[in-house]
C-alpha cells in the first residue's frame, strides 16, 4: 500500500462553512462536525484509483464564497397575499434560502454548487404552520398557476428538489414537526411530515416518560440520512431504513395519511388491512411531491424488546457462496435478521483496510481457511426481538453460513459499522475537495438475477480508468435484495459525471433491476423509469396526476417522468 503520513496530510479543510456560502449548502449534515477520512481510508483511495500524494496536496473548489442568485420572479401581489396568509416571517426570498430549498445531496447538486452554478430555484420558501396552511397554500397556488414543491430534510440524491418552474417551496420542518397522537393499544403514532428521525425515535424510545405509555417503542426506520431526513421525505420516496428486512420499508409502516392535493384533501383510514379496492395509500406513497403534500402520517410502531440487538458476522470464501447463504437465511423460515449487509470482495477488502485488518499475518491465517484476499466476502448483521427468537435465529444463520464455507468473525464488525453508520456521508465532502468523487447508486433484483446485475455494473465501472466500485447487499427479503454500489472515481466535471451515471443507469435498466429500491426516482432516473414501466403504466400514473393535480403545479418539471 502507498504510504501516507498520519499527521497534516492531506490538508483537510476542517473549518465550519461560512454562513450563506456555497459550502454551507453542499457540506453534509452538521456544519460544526468535520470528519475527514482516516489515513487508512486515504491509503485505500490512493491504491484503488492509482493516485499519489501529489494529488492530495491542494484542495480546490471549496465553495467558501457567498451564494448569489438571479432575483425571484414571484409577483409582488402573490408575495403580499402569501405573507398575509402565513405571516411575513414565514415567507423567505433571500438567495441562500431559495437555493437551500432546491438543493439535495446528489452528486450533480454537489458539483454544481462547487462550480457556483445553482440549479433551478423557487421564487420563495414558505413555512406552513399546520394542515390548514397547506390547504390554503395549495388552493391559492392552483388558482394562480404557481408551482409548489414540498421539502423535507433535503437529503435527496435524485434531483427531486429542483424547481424548473420557479414557484414556491414548502419547508415542512420549521413548524410541522410534531407528534400528533400516540396509540399504544393499536401500536400507532401519527406525526406531521417535518419531524426528523431522531426526534421521533427518541420520543418512542422514551414513550413511558414522554407519551404516557406502558412500554418503550421504536419506529424501526433508520436510513443512512436518519439524523436529518424527515417522515415526509421517507413517505414521498418510498424510503427504506437499514433494518427493513425485519421492520419493513416505509410503505409497510404507513397505516394512514392525510394528503393535500389541488383537487382536495385525501384522508385514508387507519385500518390494519382492508379489501376496499386499490390501496390509495400505496398510490400516494412514492409520489415525490407530484400529487400533493403530506399533512400527517400514521405509522405502525413496535414495542422495544428488553433484549437489545445482537450482532453477528461471517467471512465467506467467495461472492457466489455468500449470495447463496444470504438467500437461504431469508428463505429459511426461522425469521428475518434486522440488519443484513453482505459486502462483495472489493468492499470487503476496503472494510478490512479501513479498520487496519489488512495484515500479512492475518491474511495468511485466513488464507489457510480458504478466505483469500480479493475473493472473500464479509457478512455482518444483527437480530432483534425477544431473546429466545434471537438465539434461535442466530443459530440458524450460523448453521447456514458455516454450511457455505463461512467462518465466524465475531460481532465486532457489526458493532464497528453501527458506530459509524450515520457518519460516512461526511467523508465524501473532504474527498471531493481533491477531485475524488464518492457517489452511490442502488437498485433491487430477484435472487436469480442479483449476481448478473452486480457483474454488469462492476464491468461498466472497470471499463472506465480511475474508477472503482464497491458493492453490498443492503436490504434483503425472501424474494431478492437491494444492491448498493459505492462508486469512487477521479472526476469532478459535470459532463463527465453525467455520462458516467447515465451509463450505469443504462446497465441497471438493461439487466431488468428496479431503477431504485429506496432513493426514489426524482428527475435523475425519470427517463429510465418511463422506459422500464412502459406506456400503459406511465399513462395510468399520468392519469392519476391529472386527476389530483389538473393544473400541473405539484413539483413539475420531469419528476417521475409525469410531465
Amino acid at each position: 500500500m502507498t504510504a501516507v503520513a498520519d499527521s497534516g496530510f492531506p490538508p483537510w479543510h476542517r473549518e465550519p462553512p461560512p454562513p450563506g456560502s456555497w459550502r454551507a449548502l453542499f457540506q453534509w449534515g452538521d456544519p460544526d462536525r468535520s470528519q475527514p477520512p482516516a489515513p487508512a481510508m486515504v491509503r485505500l483511495v490512493m491504491d484503488l484509483l492509482a493516485m499519489s500524494e501529489t494529488d492530495f496536496q491542494t484542495p480546490r473548489r471549496l465553495g467558501l464564497g457567498p451564494v448569489r442568485l438571479a432575483p425571484p420572479r414571484l409577483a409582488h401581489t402573490a408575495r403580499r397575499d402569501l405573507e398575509a396568509m402565513l405571516g411575513a416571517g414565514n415567507v423567505q426570498s433571500d438567495d441562500f434560502a431559495r437555493l437551500a430549498a432546491a438543493t439535495g445531496k446528489g452528486m450533480l447538486d454537489l458539483l454544481r454548487l462547487r462550480c457556483g452554478l445553482p440549479g433551478p430555484t423557487p421564487d420563495a420558501v414558505l413555512h406552513p404552520r399546520d394542515r390548514h396552511d397547506l390547504v390554503r397554500i395549495v388552493e391559492y397556488c392552483a388558482r394562480g398557476g404557481i408551482a409548489v414543491l414540498p421539502r423535507g430534510g433535503a437529503t435527496s440524491v435524485t434531483r427531486a428538489l429542483e424547481c424548473p418552474a420557479g414557484g414556491v417551496a414548502l419547508d415542512l420542518r420549521t413548524h410541522m414537526d410534531r407528534i400528533l397522537r400516540f396509540n399504544e393499544t393499536s401500536a400507532t403514532v401519527t406525526v406531521q411530515p417535518g419531524i426528523r428521525g431522531p426526534r421521533l425515535e427518541a420520543a418512542l424510545n422514551r414513550a413511558p416518560d414522554w407519551l404516557g405509555a406502558a412500554h418503550p417503542h421504536t419506529c424501526g426506520h433508520f436510513p443512512q440520512s436518519f439524523e436529518f431526513s424527515t417522515v415526509g421525505g421517507w413517505v414521498a420516496t418510498r424510503g427504506a431504513g437499514q433494518n427493513s428486512s425485519y421492520f419493513g420499508k416505509i410503505e409497510d409502516l404507513v397505516l394512514a395519511q392525510e394528503f393535500v392535493t389541488p383537487a382536495g384533501t385525501i384522508r385514508t383510514l387507519e385500518h390494519p388491512a382492508a379489501a376496499t379496492g386499490p390501496d390509495i395509500d400505496q398510490i400516494l406513497l412514492g409520489s415525490e411531491g407530484t400529487l400533493g403534500v403530506l399533512a400527517e402520517a400514521t405509522l405502525r410502531v413496535f414495542r422495544l424488546p428488553r433484549a437489545g440487538p445482537r450482532c453477528f458476522s461471517y467471512l465467506f470464501p467467495d461472492w457466489g457462496e455468500a449470495l447463496e447463504a444470504a438467500r437461504e437465511v431469508l428463505q429459511d423460515g426461522a425469521g428475518a435478521p434486522s440488519l443484513f449487509r453482505l459486502s462483495d470482495p472489493a468492499e470487503t477488502e476496503a472494510a478490512l483496510a479501513r479498520h487496519g485488518l489488512r495484515r500479512p499475518a492475518l491474511d495468511a491465517f485466513l488464507g489457510r481457511l480458504g478466505l483469500h484476499p480479493g475473493r472473500r466476502c464479509l457478512l455482518l448483521g444483527w437480530t432483534e426481538g425477544e431473546a429466545g427468537f434471537q438465539r434461535n435465529l442466530r443459530r440458524r444463520i450460523g448453521r447456514i453460513c458455516r454450511g457455505r464455507g463461512a467462518v465466524p468473525a465475531t460481532g465486532w464488525p457489526g458493532k464497528a459499522w453501527a458506530r459509524s453508520r450515520f457518519q460516512e456521508p461526511y467523508l465524501r465532502d473532504h474527498l471531493l475537495d481533491f477531485g475524488v468523487l464518492v457517489d452511490t447508486l442502488e437498485c433491487a433484483a430477484s435472487w436469480d438475477g442479483l449476481a448478473r446485475v452486480h457483474r454488469a455494473v462492476q464491468d461498466r465501472c472497470r471499463a472506465r480508468p480511475g474508477t472503482a466500485c464497491l458493492a453490498h447487499v443492503s436490504h434483503a427479503y425472501p424474494q431478492g435484495a437491494s444492491l448498493y454500489f459505492v462508486l469512487l472515481a477521479r472526476l469532478d466535471t459535470i459532463p463527465e459525471y453525467q455520462a458516467f451515471q447515465a451509463g450505469l443507469l443504462d446497465v441497471i435498466r438493461d439487466q431488468g433491476a428496479a431503477m431504485s429500491h429506496h432513493h426514489g426516482i426524482g428527475r435523475m432516473a425519470a427517463p429510465w423509469l418511463a422506459a422500464q414501466l412502459g406506456p400503459v403504466q406511465m399513462d395510468l400514473l399520468r392519469a392519476i396526476k391529472r386527476q389530483l393535480d389538473p393544473q400541473g403545479i405539484m413539483n413539475p418539471g420531469g419528476t417521475l417522468g409525469l410531465d
